[in-house]
C-alpha cells in the first residue's frame, strides 16, 4: 500500500509561546520592552512627562537623589540611565507594592466588580484604558511615559505587512489581529456597551490594541505570585543583545526584616559608569520573529532567526491509529511543531518523526504491536531506503515551496540590509533573509542526506547483523554444519 504523505511549510502557526493562540486563558508575557521599537514624543515633551513622572515617583517616597538610575533621554528614546558608577549586580531600583499595576489592583477599583469572569489580562487591558482616558487620574504621570505607538507587527499597515509576504511571522501576526478583534468584540458586549458609564469616553479597538501592546512588552512575568504586572519606572530598562545574563537580574522580595510589605528589586547584571544606560537581556530564547511580534525589533544573531516545520500525522492514513498511538508514548501527537535554528542541528526527534509519518508498505509491520516498545528506537536510525529517501524529497519540495512564496531572493535582502532603512522595514527584511537561511539549510541538509542513501543501513541490515546473519561489511555468514 503506497503512503500519502505530504509536507506543507506553509506560514501557519503560532508562536509556541504564545499563549492567547491555546486553551490556557491566561497571557505569558515576558520582559519590558526596549523603547527603540516605539515612536517617542518631541525631546521636550518627553523630557517634561519625564520630569513629572520622577517627581510623581518623588513624592511617594519611592525615588530619592540617592536612587542609582533615572528615567532620561537616550538614543533610542526613553531609558535608565545611572547616576553614578554602578557594579555589576547592584540594586538600581526598589519598586513598591503600591505602585504595581496587576489584577488584584483592578478587582479594587471601580471596574473590579465589572472584570471578574474576564482573562486577567483583559482586566489589566481596560483599567490602563480607563485611566488614560481620565483627566484626573492618579496614575497620569506614568501613562504619559508610555508610548503611544509601536513598531511591534501587530501594529503595521497593510502596505508594510506586504513585505513580509511568505513569512511565518506574517500569520502569526495576522493571528494575532485576528484574536484581538474577538477578544474586543466579546468585551464591547460583555463589559464596554452595558457598563458604558464606567468609562470616560467609547473605548475602541485602538484602544484595546495599545492597552494589549503595552502589556505584551512591558508586563514583567515569572515573579513570585506575580503572573502579569506593570512595574512602573523599571519598565523603562532597555534590551542589549551583548547581555546574556538573564536570570536573577530582577525579583520580588520582602521589604524588610519586620515588614510584610513586598518590593520590585531591579539590578544590573554589568558594571556601569555615570551617564550610561541600564541594559538587561529581555530573553535569550526568543526568535527573531517573536522578538519582532512582543517588542517590535530584531537582532543581528544567527541563532535568533528559525523557522518552524509543522508536521501531521494524516487522518487517512491507514495507519493513523497506531501512528498516533506511537507519537503520543514519545512525548509527540497528531501535530508536531520542530522549530528549527540557524546554524544549529535539527531536532533530535524530527527525523524519527519524519520516518514514523512515512512509514507504510513492507515497512509497515513495525507498526505491530510487538514492536511498540521498541519502535522509536527503530524509527531513530534509516527504517528503509523507500522511507528515507520518501522524507528526504518531500521536505526539499516544501523547502522550495516556501522559498518561492517570497517577493524576494536573499541577495536582494542582503543588499538592502546595507541600507539606510526604517525601523519596520528593517525587522522585515531581517525576519525574510532569516527565515529563508534557515530554509535553505533544511533543504541542503536532506539534499545531503539524499545523496548518501546507498551508504546508509537500514533495518534490515541492522536486524540481520544482529542475528549473525551478516558481517560488519555487509558480507553473508554461512553457518558450515558439522
Amino acid at each position: 500500500m503506497a503512503t500519502h504523505f505530504t509536507l506543507s511549510l506553509s506560514p501557519s502557526k503560532p508562536f509556541k509561546n504564545s499563549t492567547f493562540f491555546t486553551k490556557n486563558p491566561s497571557l505569558h508575557f515576558k520582559k519590558p520592552l526596549s523603547v527603540t521599537s516605539f515612536q517617542s514624543p518631541p525631546a521636550a515633551a518627553a523630557a517634561a512627562a519625564v520630569q513629572t513622572f520622577w517627581q510623581w515617583l518623588s513624592d511617594q517616597d519611592v525615588v530619592s537623589a540617592k536612587t542609582p538610575a533615572r528615567p532620561g533621554l537616550v538614543p533610542q528614546g526613553l531609558g535608565l540611565v545611572a547616576q553614578r558608577d554602578i557594579s555589576r549586580n547592584e540594586v538600581v531600583l526598589e519598586i513598591p507594592k503600591k505602585l504595581w499595576i496587576n489584577p488584584d489592583v483592578v478587582a479594587a477599583s471601580e471596574i473590579g466588580n465589572v472584570c471578574g469572569g474576564v482573562k486577567p489580562w483583559v482586566s489589566v487591558a481596560l483599567f490602563l484604558i480607563r485611566e488614560k482616558l481620565k483627566e484626573d487620574s492618579t496614575w497620569r504621570p506614568y501613562l504619559d511615559v508610555l508610548p503611544e505607538s509601536t513598531n511591534s507587527t501587530i501594529f503595521w499597515s497593510e502596505e508594510e505587512l506586504a513585505e513580509l509576504q511568505g513569512t511565518q511571522l506574517l500569520s502569526t501576526t495576522l493571528g494575532v489581529k485576528s484574536y484581538l478583534r474577538r477578544e474586543f468584540l466579546k468585551v464591547e458586549e460583555e463589559i464596554l456597551v452595558p457598563h458604558k458609564q464606567l468609562f470616560p469616553s467609547p473605548v475602541t479597538l485602538d484602544d484595546f490594541s495599545w492597552a494589549f501592546g503595552i502589556l505584551r512588552s512591558r508586563s514583567f512575568s515569572r515573579l513570585r505570585g506575580q503572573n502579569l504586572v506593570l512595574i512602573p519606572l523599571a519598565d523603562l530598562v532597555n534590551h542589549s543583545p551583548d547581555i546574556t545574563i538573564e536570570d536573577g537580574v530582577y525579583e520580588i522580595k520582602g521589604a524588610g526584616l519586620f515588614s510584610r510589605d513586598l518590593i520590585f528589586s531591579l539590578r544590573s547584571p554589568i558594571s556601569l559608569k555615570a551617564g550610561e544606560q541600564v541594559l538587561i537581556q529581555y530573553n535569550l530564547n526568543l526568535s527573531n520573529a517573536e522578538l519582532a511580534v512582543d517588542y517590535g525589533f530584531i537582532e543581528a544573531k544567527s541563532d535568533r532567526n528559525m523557522y518552524t516545520l509543522t508536521l501531521q500525522i494524516s487522518e487517512s492514513d491507514p495507519f493513523f491509529g497506531d501512528k498516533l498511538d506511537i507519537a503520543e508514548t514519545n512525548g509527540l501527537g497528531e501535530i508536531a511543531d520542530f522549530d528549527i535554528v540557524l546554524g544549529n542541528p535539527l531536532p533530535p526527534t524530527l527525523l524519527p518523526y519524519l520516518r514514523l509519518v512515512a512509514l507504510g508498505g513492507t515497512d509497515s509491520f513495525l507498526l505491530e504491536s510487538i514492536f511498540r516498545n521498541t519502535i522509536w528506537g527503530h524509527l531513530e536510525l534509516p527504517v528503509s531506503r523507500a522511507n528515507e529517501e520518501l522524507i528526504c524529497r518531500v521536505v526539499r519540495d516544501a523547502c522550495k515551496s516556501a522559498l518561492s512564496g517570497y517577493h524576494t531572493t536573499i541577495e536582494e535582502d542582503e543588499k538592502l540590509k546595507g541600507e539606510e532603512l526604517n525601523p519596520r522595514l528593517e525587522i522585515a527584511v531581517g525576519i525574510r533573509a532569516g527565515e529563508k537561511k534557515v530554509l535553505q539549510q533544511i533543504e541542503e541538509i536532506f539534499k545531503q542526506r539524499q545523496s548518501e542513501l546507498d551508504e546508509l543501513e537500514y533495518y534490515q541490515e541492522r536486524r540481520l547483523k544482529d542475528l549473525g546473519l551478516v558481517g560488519e561489511q555487509g558480507e553473508i555468514i554461512f553457518w558450515e554444519s558439522k
